[in-house]
């Protein structure tokens, strides 16, 4: 849909292979969606990782694309992106003449990308499920791939056509690596075995069987004496390919090993991990030489400060909840806390902008300071997740929403809880204010909203029921609506509802999966909302009318904001990035 409420820029960048002077600090405008003028954050980590053949770059697989690194001593730094999948990459290769990028996705094609500009040349099509794995022939001529439909295939690279099927899997085939001389193609799967194949005849050579679970990645050092295994407790090792005997052990990942591969002089081993890191090793030593970080594996909530100047960010990676602070004019990163223990699913600034609140999968309310960035109080009492969390506008109290069914109203000053809210029979996913503090309105998986005196605690009125969930609710900043996002499976919408008839006014149409967020401009003008569906989508809250689908996003997105100074509307998403979306 054209639309003259949102400015539209392109912005295309060179791939940068050929360019190592590219500043790394530029990473947040690479590949942008049309629309977005931002991306904080580079998703999580979701696929293997691959080096150049020359040993100077490394391809990362992620949630959004392709990163490229460059790796060379001492000048370690991100280079380019390469986007183009609907869903994650779960693996990638370099071609041996490095002029190409194979890729595998979620979404079960293989594409092949000319390195130098980074354009499609072609996909593959034949799975029938996730792509988990790839591998280019010595010779190039060949691509391996292996799928969670327990099957490996080989592709003629020139012509894209299948040449055969491997199908002696019970299971997922986790990886897949030739030998260097090309004529054994090894294939791990979840059926806990390797298995050694003949490349010319597909023909089966040898099964070897693991014992315990098995190993996520498998891979033939250059030299074709070692092999190099990764392991799901975040262990690499090292055996020898002719005898099988354990030579050493890499420890420093905190979860699965992903991936792990040699350069091409078989001097340095990459490993990229379920910890969103990526690690480089002396392969001779085993000694740790670097870790690139930034990944982030989800994001679930983001908000603006009251003055426009920062954006938090909370979410999860490396296993623990974390709250990130970034620059809402340049994209670049403040700081990054990561006390909790769990995923953060709410974020909300005080009104003042002096504190911070976050609560999320371990049930606790963390209170931070907003300049400093020390913990000020964690406070307990929610048995389960908290799902949202919201300042009064009019006082310094703050409410909490969770899956225990509760909602608690808490003295932010104090730290004691001052009531607890009782009637909802489901999961409270959603809280907001009225824009005068005087009522709190809160929304419940059974499917039903409620109003609340926040003074007294009492229960003021329950909306008739509606057909399904809701998941999110808005008030409109002159308070004479609440806007409210219902997922029943079918229809998801959302009801522009009346708040002093208590009646309905009209039905936003167009998401094709849950709304998990909605949010006011601040002049009351336009309605933004993220859905499962993977969009964003802008509406004119005066005609009640649609204005624009923001896509970008390869994941789900879980909460948009609108920036106090109207021009920029925020998106997060499970991808573990933010767009910024330039909006007039």
């Amino acid at each position: 849909m054209k639309t003259t409420h949102l400015f539209r820029i392109t912005l295309f960048f060179a791939f940068a292979l050929l360019l190592p002077n590219t500043s790394a600090q530029d990473y947040n405008t690479w590949d942008l969606p049309d629309g977005a003028t931002i991306r904080l954050g580079k998703g999580g980590i979701t696929g293997n990782i691959a080096f150049s053949p020359d040993g100077t770059r490394l391809a990362v697989g992620s949630a959004i694309g392709i990163w490229i690194y460059d790796v060379r001593p001492g000048i370690e730094k991100e280079l380019d992106l390469i986007a183009g999948h609907t869903r994650s990459i779960l693996s990638i290769a370099y071609s041996p003449d490095a002029m190409t990028i194979a890729s595998g996705s979620n979404d079960g094609t293989v594409n092949l990308w000319h390195v130098a500009t980074g354009e499609l040349q072609t996909t593959l099509e034949g799975h029938t499920d996730v792509i988990y794995s790839l591998a280019y022939s010595p010779d190039g001529k060949t691509l391996a791939t292996g799928s969670r439909d327990n099957t490996a295939r080989l592709w003629d690279t020139q012509t894209g056509k299948l040449k055969t099927t491997l199908t002696e899997h019970i299971n997922g085939v986790d990886a897949v690596a030739f030998s260097p001389d090309g004529k054994t193609l090894a294939t791990s799967g979840n059926d806990k075995t390797v298995r050694l194949w003949d490349t010319m005849t597909g023909q089966q050579k040898k099964t070897l069987r693991q014992p315990t679970d098995g190993f996520r990645t498998v891979v033939y050092s250059p030299d074709g004496k070692t092999i190099a295994t990764g392991t799901w407790d975040g262990t690499v090792r090292l055996w020898s390919a002719y005898s099988g005997r354990h030579k050493t052990a890499l420890r420093g990942h905190t979860a699965s090993v992903y991936s792990v591969v040699y350069s091409s002089d078989g001097k340095m081993i990459a490993t990229a991990s379920a910890d969103d890191t990526l690690r480089l090793w002396d392969a001779k030593t085993g000694k740790h030489i670097t870790t690139f970080s930034g990944h982030t594996r989800s994001l679930s909530a983001i908000t603006y400060s009251p003055n426009g100047e920062t954006i938090a960010s909370g979410g999860f990676t490396e296993r623990r909840g974390i709250l990130q602070l970034w620059d809402a004019k340049t994209g670049a990163h403040k700081t990054t806390l990561s006390e909790h223990v769990r995923e953060v699913f709410a974020v909300a600034y005080s009104l003042d902008g002096k504190m911070i609140a976050t609560g999320g999968r371990d049930g606790r309310l963390r209170l931070s300071n907003a300049h400093t960035w020390e913990h000020i109080t964690t406070l307990t009492g929610h048995t389960s997740f908290i799902y949202a969390v919201a300042f009064s506008p009019i006082e310094r109290t703050l409410a909490t929403a969770s899956r225990d069914k509760t909602v608690r109203l808490w003295d932010a000053q104090s730290g004691k809880r001052i009531a607890t809210l009782k009637g909802h029979t489901g999961l409270v996913l959603s809280i907001a204010y009225a824009p005068d503090g005087t009522t709190l309105a809160t929304a419940s998986a059974d499917a039903t909203v409620r109003l609340w005196d926040p003074q007294t605690g009492k229960h003021i009125t329950t909306f008739p029921k509606f057909r399904g969930s809701v998941r999110s609710i808005a008030y409109s900043p002159d308070a004479e609506v609440l806007a409210i996002g219902i997922f029943d499976g079918n229809n998801p919408a959302v009801w522009l509802w009346d708040v002093h008839t208590g009646k309905r006014i009209t039905t936003l149409s167009g998401h094709t999966d849950a709304i998990n967020s909605i949010a006011y401009s601040h002049d009351g003008t336009r309605i933004a909302t993220g859905s499962d569906d993977k969009t964003v989508r802008l509406w004119d809250a005066k005609t009640e009318t649609p204005l624009v689908t923001l896509s970008g996003h390869t994941g789900h997105v879980t909460s948009v904001a609108f920036s106090p100074d109207r021009n920029t509307l925020a998106s997060s998403s499970n991808d573990g990035t933010i767009l910024l979306w330039e909006i007039r």
